[in-house]
């Protein structure tokens, strides 16, 4: 175990999610307060496209190519799996809780929202959706709204 460990991401299934607006990342506009942020790029254009993004989105790709590692109570495409995610090396890693809010896992969007839990160096959320448009196109988007948990965690990035 790390110096900076949590509890197991079972342990956290009940933890209260540290903001309010649980959710807010799924649709409509990201909530005022938080430092917000939106990015989009095309990944492909065809089905398969689809197919091998929606695919990386639910295997946590996303988290491992920033070198993250995960470990997590259930898959992403199921609303309540906690996930913990460890920054930094094996033994000195910072875990960052985190549970799904949200998954969307049919039809032209798909993907997930996690939102912070108490551990968390920052309160908010984050989204991962990839969508197929009309023309074939294939877009992953991530969505996101946070501000630091505590003027503690400002401090340890410096």
């Amino acid at each position: 175990m790390g110096f900076l460990r949590t509890l197991a991401p079972e342990d956290l299934a009940t933890a209260p999610f540290t903001y309010a607006e649980v959710g807010a990342t799924r649709e409509g506009p990201l909530p005022p307060g938080y430092t917000t942020a939106e990015r989009s790029a095309v990944v492909g254009s065809d089905r398969a496209a689809f197919d091998r993004a929606v695919a990386a989105v639910f295997d946590w790709r996303m988290q491992h190519s920033i070198g993250l590692r995960v470990r997590a109570s259930g898959p992403p495409s199921e609303a309540g799996t906690v996930v913990v995610l460890t920054a930094g090396f094996r033994r000195l890693g910072y875990d960052i809780p985190c549970r799904v809010v949200w998954a969307r896992t049919d039809g032209d969007e798909q993907g997930f929202g996690y939102g912070s839990l108490p551990g968390h160096p920052e309160s908010g959320e984050e989204s991962f959706v990839v969508s197929r448009h009309r023309d074939g196109e294939v877009v992953f988007t991530t969505r996101v709204f946070s501000r630091l948990a505590s003027p503690l965690a400002g401090s340890a990035g410096r």
